[in-house]
């Protein structure tokens, strides 16, 4: 018996606190503006707009850095009541029409309105109804992605931002995704997607003609998600619960890894397998903390942490140098995670607040 086709709804805030900003004063609109932690106190960038990323600025990076790419850019404060209010508003415009929610952060959810009796059972209206509630009732835009599945959903609803809609039907999935470079796809990050380009592969299109023995044999354990993703093949759910602390990847060498510059060659992979594992679980915006773990060769363990909301890989570089330096010894396993907190908290990146454990 043939599984019912999902009906799928991403719905995402278009830079939601910079939004909620520039709605209170309306002076802000038409400018670079970023939300964020302050340049002297090693601050980080929450959200901006789009006059912002226009500069080539995001959320997660160095508010110092930002400042350097436009100088004339506006920096505010995270209001954080605010946004919660906004939040509780836009949640309760979600739940109105399914109790499958799966919020991914503040503004931004999964919904899955398969069942839901709305708007005469279409996906399309309700995403249609849900934007304009949003923008009515909050003063603010969202972009939605409707499809049979999460994976498409989000892609699909990035692809009108800001104030958008897009419907993949499901018998457009399959031309939809072969037509996608390989960068879109969960888990491939700069250094898989240039593996990818120098083996000839650019598109979906391309990796569907590798088999799954081909795949495991250059990608590992990941072969096998890459096999499904690139067919637009997803059977995830909508899950309201979510339980997960951290997200972590690891590994044990043989041999040892022998000295500080081994373990840090080895960590843009181990970044990579991370990013991959935190696209899966669409945990962007739960990341609190950094973390790296090292286990030397008398098994002796450390794990060294600090404040911060993306994976880097210079914060990682100094997590284990400090963490190597503990032991100075051969290393067995190395690994690199991320954890996960309430993202209503915005904190200022606080740099090598660190915590060992033997």
């Amino acid at each position: 018996m043939n599984t019912p086709t999902r009906k799928i709804i991403h719905c995402d805030c278009d830079c939601f606190y910079a939004s909620v900003e520039m709605r209170d004063d309306p002076s802000l609109r038409g400018r670079p503006l970023a939300v964020g932690g302050r340049p002297d106190q090693r601050g980080v960038i929450a959200t901006c707009n789009y006059e912002a990323r226009r500069f080539g600025i995001h959320s997660a990076m160095a508010t110092a850095q930002a400042m350097k790419l436009c100088p004339q850019l506006l920096l505010i404060p995270p209001n954080m009541e605010k946004y919660r209010i906004a939040s509780r508003q836009i949640m309760e415009i979600y739940q109105d029409y399914t109790a499958l929610v799966e919020p991914l952060s503040l503004d931004e959810a999964y919904l899955d309105v398969t069942d839901s009796p709305h708007c005469k059972g279409s996906a399309t209206l309700i995403a249609q109804e849900i934007r304009r509630r949003i923008f009515e009732t909050v003063g603010i835009t969202a972009s939605a992605g409707v499809a049979p599945s999460k994976f498409v959903a989000k892609i699909a609803s990035d692809w009108n931002k800001p104030d958008g809609l897009f419907l993949v039907r499901p018998e457009e999935v399959d031309a939809f995704v072969a037509a996608l470079p390989v960068k879109k796809l969960h888990g491939v990050g700069k250094v898989t997607a240039a593996k990818m380009k120098s083996l000839g592969v650019d598109t979906c299109a391309d990796l569907r003609t590798w088999n799954m023995a081909k795949l495991q044999e250059h990608f590992g354990s990941f072969g096998a998600r890459l096999h499904d993703l690139c067919r637009g093949i997803d059977d995830r759910e909508v899950n309201p619960v979510r339980e997960r602390k951290s997200i972590s990847t690891e590994e044990t060498y043989t041999p040892d890894v022998p000295d500080l510059p081994a373990c840090l060659a080895l960590l843009p992979e181990l970044m990579e397998h991370l990013q991959g594992r935190i696209k899966r679980n669409n945990a962007e915006k739960f990341i609190n903390k950094l973390f790296v773990k090292l286990k030397f060769n008398d098994f002796q363990q450390t794990t060294v942490e600090c404040v911060g909301y993306a994976p880097n890989l210079a914060i990682y570089t100094h997590l284990m140098e400090n963490g190597w330096l503990r032991a100075g010894r051969p290393v067995r396993l190395l690994g690199v995670g991320v954890r996960l907190g309430d993202t209503e908290q915005v904190e200022q990146l606080s740099l090598f607040d660190e915590r060992a454990t033997h």
